[in-house]
């Protein structure tokens, strides 16, 4: 199964933070899935750590060159996924985490999220975890 995860869970799986969810580690140890990471939430980690918050203070280069050794795809930001985030009802108002959804839905990939607001678009390709 191809399955995108949201930016909270990459910082969580890439620490071996105790707050990934056994569900998503049982996901991402699955060597049937297909793991992929979205620009997207490399920007948020970017935008975020300057901002100083406190749970994004992860250097997007480094988290990066990990994923990549680790066997994650990267899936970069495509117009068609601007055109899914145009379609989204006003559900949640993140704008990382509606161009995840976006991106889910124009690729057909599970999103995989710890983050109840995305749990909203339950006609989309998202699982909360």
């Amino acid at each position: 199964m191809k399955l995108l995860l949201d930016t909270h869970l990459l910082v969580w799986a890439a620490a071996d933070d105790p707050a990934l969810p056994a569900e998503a580690r049982t996901a991402i140890e699955d060597t049937e899935n297909i793991l992929y990471f979205s620009v997207a939430s490399l920007w948020e980690i970017v935008i975020k750590s300057a901002l100083g918050r406190d749970d994004f203070q992860v250097d997007a280069r480094v988290l990066r060159r990990n994923l990549l050794d680790a066997g994650y795809e990267e899936l970069p930001i495509e117009a068609q996924h601007a055109f899914e985030v145009a379609a989204l009802p006003p559900l949640h108002k993140d704008p990382f985490d509606r161009l995840l959804v976006g991106q889910a839905m124009a690729e057909g990939i599970l999103l995989l999220t710890h983050d109840e607001q995305i749990r909203r678009y339950d006609f989309a390709p998202v699982r909360y975890i």
